[in-house]
């Protein structure tokens, strides 16, 4: 994520468990949602239902029947009616403290924790379930350094994924991942230095349906470019991996102090771009004002942009002191003027009844 003219920080990294299946009223097969079932899974939630099982005439008469538990439903979490209120920052979910500090300064509690984690790293479901214990929808940025899109697309570490997949299932309780975020972007090594587009779509794809072979419906899919201003040759249809593959658009942006200014000219020309070619709803994955005199201003500008579309479904504020200090409580003014703008009654829910 570039912070004009800042390069992105590296991630951190996260997870935990908790088991919270909720009855679904139909397939999770729907247009405002991109998960799907694997023939195991549909063949698993017909038996829950009460319905034929074509799969039951295979099994050995003698084997004992599965213990059904539905995948939770994420749908009433991909377009709730208020703004989601969410926040990164140093050690959180890891441990829940860090979070207090910053619904204190605040005045609300973050209701989405967003989190890095390295390829490789296994899913780490006592972060993911501290997050959701909490009150906080988990959203995992996961970071390929250690393979290159090409690899994963080719299926190199189809047995991490598969794994990672099960894992996520297993808890079966609803996470947001973005994958390789600023693809647009040349600072990350799967960005526009190393990897086509083609090599991004084709990654993303495969990864998404080795989650949809396993069940894992449980995970809302977050497509993050990085906001085109530092980029504008760089064009974003290349890089869409199509509406079945993705629920939310996360563009990343910050506000800073040799950059645009206002809602429209940091976010615009990139959403602009985007609505022509999906409707998917937008979410402000990563943003931050740098500390200075303009601060305040930003902030509430952040948070009025947001709720004057109803096609962004909120924002997540890097809350980190990271080549600069992008926290809220940088200076009283700019905590207070984020505090403010907190009491808004439309940020803000409680993501377990949405």
């Amino acid at each position: 994520m570039i912070r004009s003219p800042q390069l992105p920080p590296r991630g951190l990294a996260a997870a935990r468990r908790g088991l919270t299946a909720v009855l679904l009223t139909g397939a999770l097969l729907s247009a405002t949602g991109c998960g799907v079932f694997s023939d195991g899974g549909r063949s698993q939630y017909d038996r829950a239902q009460g319905r034929p099982d074509d799969s039951a005439s295979t099994r050995p008469a003698s084997a004992a029947p599965e213990k059904s538990v539905l995948p939770y439903d994420v749908r009433p979490l991909l377009t709730p009616d208020k703004k989601y209120f969410g926040v990164a920052l140093d050690g959180a979910p890891a441990s829940v403290k860090p979070l207090d500090r910053f619904a204190g300064q605040a005045g609300k509690k973050p209701d989405l924790v967003e989190f890095y984690s390295a390829w490789g790293d296994s899913y780490e479901t006592r972060l993911a379930v501290n997050a959701w214990d909490y009150g906080a929808l988990p959203f995992i940025a996961w970071e390929p350094f250690k393979r290159s899109l090409r690899q994963i697309g080719a299926g190199k570490d189809d047995t991490y994924i598969r794994e990672y997949a099960r894992s996520v299932k297993e808890l079966n309780q609803p996470v947001a991942i973005s994958f390789a975020h600023e693809m647009n972007g040349g600072w990350y090594p799967w960005g526009t230095k190393k990897a086509t587009p083609r090599e991004f779509v084709k990654a993303w794809k495969h990864i998404h349906d080795v989650f949809a072979d396993e069940g894992a419906t449980q995970v809302i899919w977050v497509w993050s470019p990085n906001v085109v201003n530092p980029v504008p040759d760089v064009k974003l249809k290349p890089y869409w991996p199509g509406d079945a593959y993705v629920d939310w658009v996360g563009v990343v942006g910050y506000y800073a102090t040799g950059g645009p200014s206002t809602f429209a000219s940091l976010y615009g020309p990139t959403m602009d771009q985007i609505r022509a070619f999906t409707r998917r709803p937008f979410l402000i994955a990563e943003t931050a004002s740098e500390a200075g005199e303009r601060k305040p201003a930003d902030i509430k500008d952040l948070f009025q942009g947001v709720l004057a579309r109803k096609d962004v479904l909120g924002h997540v504020w890097f809350d980190f002191d990271k080549e600069t200090d992008w926290r809220i409580a940088s200076g009283p003014a700019a905590q207070r003027a984020y505090k403010d703008q907190a009491r808004d009654p439309g940020y803000g829910f409680d993501v377990k009844k949405p």
